[in-house]
């Protein structure tokens, strides 16, 4: 083997910079760590809850209390909902002025980058942290067209009361899984969106999450509903500083696309490696629609994320691209579901993903096509990367195939960074750890170009940082 001398440098540190700063933790309310129906009671009670509300939340409990964890996955034994905090209100009330935002949690978000991007590209900015929604706006461009963009609380007791009734945990019920029902139970934030018929809204909106304070959850809620022949993209954020005790997130997205609309959905997780990420994502596509999902899943010790979507509508469409970048210490078990559940539909899921330091990345992709659904198409393409002979890449595939008029292909490739690249790389005078980079950038180019900016440059500075300090 050859021996070669690079520069070693502290990863964590480098990568995480901006991320890892901790403000100081002073809220002005928060719950007892643990679950019990006193702890809901007094959720409920700080959000103000309508009575149907109040109900839906001890029911969620009571489910979450009946069944079991899924014990199919990455092992969830050092989770102990006896120690994480569900409720945690930063001191200060949702402002619509980013000048009235108070100055620790607005420096906070100043240095993620979030109101430059507003400035620069969206037409509209939600900023949660810790469990509560401390910033929302939207352009007057937006709200001209009748989009209503604002926090989950605010639409629950509002005008869009009944619209919210109607959708909310509809498409990712409390029953579907044990972590569905903590959400139900204990949901905090999150973001409403409402685009009439045949409007486009050309500009992102986007919601950043960002939890502060240790040993906490988070549980934001969104609910986004894109009329018929309507248009939208929504980019979601999510960070966290590194703390010695375990987070938690079990936040969940519910996705309504109606005939003839698209809706493209972009979403980067870039949590800390203390962070137990079990997030739900859904989405119901009507007659003609497409759901374009883009996924990057870069942080947190454990990961399960699938999401899916649900084919109900004759021709309706998904796309899904992600990639998963998994370190050591990280054990991330990600992918994608669909649904074919009309004729004519069709599906494209393609995933890359690296795995380095002794990560752990496991892609699932779950496919079923119902006996309704004749002349339907999908394909999965997976392609795995391992950076070193610690780490773990695999691939588990499900299909479920009951019409004989359907095209289903699944592709799969794992493997390792080629030496012979590398040399010939090194042999033009570039060194191992650039040659190393570029190769897995190019690996990772077709999700890249698929991000918003701002999230595919972090992403092309995290492979860079951490194949800085993979070499020697």
């Amino acid at each position: 083997m050859r021996a070669f001398k690079s520069e070693k440098t502290n990863v964590e540190e480098a990568d995480r910079s901006i991320y890892d700063v901790k403000d100081k933790v002073h809220p002005s309310f928060e719950v007892q760590s643990g679950l019990t129906e006193e702890i809901v009671n007094q959720i409920s009670d700080e959000k103000n809850d309508p009575p149907w509300m109040r109900t839906f939340r001890m029911k969620s409990l009571q489910i979450y209390n009946s069944i079991s964890a899924p014990n199919w996955g990455p092992s969830l034994d050092d989770l102990h909902m006896e120690n994480i905090v569900t409720y945690v209100r930063p001191d200060t009330t949702m402002r619509g002025k980013w000048s009235e935002v108070p100055d620790d949690i607005k420096n906070t978000f100043e240095r993620l980058g979030i109101p430059q991007a507003e400035r620069k590209s969206l037409a509209g900015v939600g900023a949660q942290y810790d469990s509560e929604v401390v910033y929302h706006n939207i352009s007057a461009i937006a709200a001209s067209q009748g989009v209503v963009y604002t926090d989950m609380e605010s639409a629950l007791t509002g005008p869009y009361e009944k619209m919210v009734r109607k959708h909310f945990m509809k498409l990712v019920p409390p029953s579907d899984h044990k972590f569905a029902a903590l959400h139900g139970a204990v949901w905090s934030g999150g973001s409403f969106v409402y685009v009439p018929p045949g409007v486009s809204v050309e500009i992102p909106l986007q919601s950043y999450f960002r939890l502060n304070a240790p040993g906490a959850g988070q549980f934001e809620h969104t609910l986004i509903i894109v009329d018929k022949g309507a248009y939208l993209h929504f980019i979601e954020g999510c960070s966290a500083p590194k703390y010695s005790v375990n987070n938690l997130h079990a936040g969940c997205v519910e996705l309504f696309v109606g005939e003839g609309a698209r809706l493209r959905y972009s979403t980067i997780e870039n949590w800390s490696k203390n962070m137990y990420n079990l997030n739900t994502k859904r989405a119901r596509v009507e007659k003609d629609g497409t759901i374009e999902w883009v996924s990057g899943s870069f942080g947190s010790h454990i990961s399960y994320l699938y999401p899916m979507s649900i084919l109900q509508g004759e021709r309706s469409r998904m796309e899904f691209t992600g990639i998963t970048f998994a370190g050591g210490g990280q054990n991330l078990d990600t992918g994608a579901k669909v649904v074919h559940a009309a004729p004519h539909t069709t599906s494209h899921i393609s995933t890359k993903s690296i795995s380095r330091d002794g990560g752990i990345s496991t892609f699932r992709s779950s496919v079923k096509v119902t006996p309704d659904a004749v002349g339907s198409k999908s394909s999965v393409s997976c392609e795995s990367l391992m950076l070193d002979d610690q780490s773990r890449s695999d691939t588990i595939p499900a299909m479920d195939i009951q019409c004989d008029e359907a095209d289903v292909g699944h592709e799969a490739k794992i493997g390792r960074i080629s030496e012979q690249a590398i040399f010939y790389l090194m042999s033009r005078g570039i060194s191992e750890e650039d040659a190393r980079a570029f190769i897995v950038g190019g690996f990772a180019e077709p999700v890249a170009k698929e991000l918003p900016l701002e999230y595919a440059v972090e992403m092309n500075n995290l492979i860079h940082l951490e194949m800085k300090g993979s070499i020697g």
